[in-house]
């Protein structure tokens, strides 16, 4: 794997160090997160879903929160324990860890959905351009030459 240090870049570019950092940590690899595993697909034209496998989870165990252009989605099992339980576990190959995943979103991106089948959160989102900032088509007016009429004056 190939690693690359951009540290010399960051004495040469001024305004430019967010950027730096957000390609330091896209390229280390190593600390990247990987559960739950994601999805996000493009369902429309302005639509988009996220979709988190988040199995063995509860929907009371589930939270999604937008707040300042990110979306954080949280998972934690409740672990109380009934008294009277005497179950050990022996091996456990289903991840019930907590944890949090976080998505940049773009400008005027918002979550409007979210919902759990079939051990899949699937969160709808819209990105919702104000009616300022679309694009729109401004008329060209033609300067076509005018006649102007001159009546003749009975002398």
């Amino acid at each position: 794997m190939l690693n690359y240090d951009f540290s010399p870049f960051y004495r040469s570019t001024v305004g430019f160090d967010r950027l730096l950092t957000l390609l330091d940590k896209a390229s280390g690899a190593d600390n990247a997160q990987t559960y739950p595993p994601y999805n996000i697909e493009r369902t429309g034209e302005n639509t988009y879903r996220i979709t988190l496998a988040v199995a063995g989870f509860a929907e009371n165990e589930l939270s999604v929160e937008s707040k300042e252009g990110v979306l954080t989605v949280r998972g934690a099992k409740e672990s109380a324990k009934a008294e009277g339980d005497k179950r050990e576990m022996l091996y456990q190959g289903i991840a019930a860890r907590a944890f949090e995943r976080r998505f940049h979103l773009a400008d005027h991106v918002s979550a409007v959905k979210a919902a759990v089948e079939n051990g899949l959160l699937h969160v709808d989102l819209v990105r919702e351009v104000p009616e300022a900032q679309k694009p729109r088509n401004i008329p060209i007016q033609t300067s076509a030459g005018k006649t102007i009429e001159v009546a003749k004056q009975a002398a």
